[in-house]
């Protein structure tokens, strides 16, 4: 009885932390290659856990998810599900997590990283926080806090700021000459 009991068990909590993976990768690859949703998940880490009360998943230790060309690194990634048991969000922490993807077949690989990733499932906003630097094909954009609504496709830059809530750092942002030309106002 007690190894049918601990086998439910680890099937129930196996269930669960594959559904968390897979729905993890796929609401953060909905911008991705369609061929990478079809390409198999690979989740590598040290340690996993899942706690049935709280509905969160915690993977640690030199974490990486794999799908296509999606690649995710961090030092431990965190999964919430809401009471519908569906991913609420997705905290990546590393010192960076590091992500890479190919959005478009004519573009080379999107990288990101931040000391801190949060995926919010319900508003479609991904936030990078602590040193947050995205680059493709020469443009980037680096700044304390970056947000990108999938949804929308905008994205929200901010510099650091000090005790009294002035920004004392500053956004950058490099725009590559052959990709200036598509802003208004450019001149040839």
């Amino acid at each position: 009885m007690s190894q049918a009991l601990n086998y439910n068990r680890t099937s129930t909590f196996l269930r669960q932390a594959v559904l968390t993976a897979l729905l993890g990768v796929t609401s953060v690859a909905a911008l991705a290659l369609p061929s990478d949703r079809n390409q198999p998940i690979s989740l590598v880490a040290d340690r996993a856990t899942y706690n049935e009360k709280t509905g969160i998943t915690t993977y640690t230790g030199n974490v990486i998810i794999e799908q296509g060309t999606m690649k995710l690194q961090a030092n431990s990634i965190v999964a919430q599900l809401n009471k519908s048991r569906q991913i609420s969000t997705i905290t990546a922490t590393g010192k960076p997590a590091k992500f890479q993807q190919q959005l478009d077949t004519n573009k080379g690989l999107a990288r990101g990283e931040a000391q801190k990733i949060v995926y919010n499932a319900e508003t479609g906003i991904i936030t990078l926080s602590g040193g947050a630097y995205l680059y493709q094909n020469g443009a980037s954009i680096r700044g304390n806090t970056l947000r990108y609504s999938m949804n929308k496709g905008d994205i929200e830059a901010v510099g650091s700021s000090n005790s009294t809530g002035s920004s004392t750092g500053r956004v950058q942002i490099i725009i590559p000459p052959s990709a200036s030309k598509n802003f208004p106002g450019a001149r040839d």
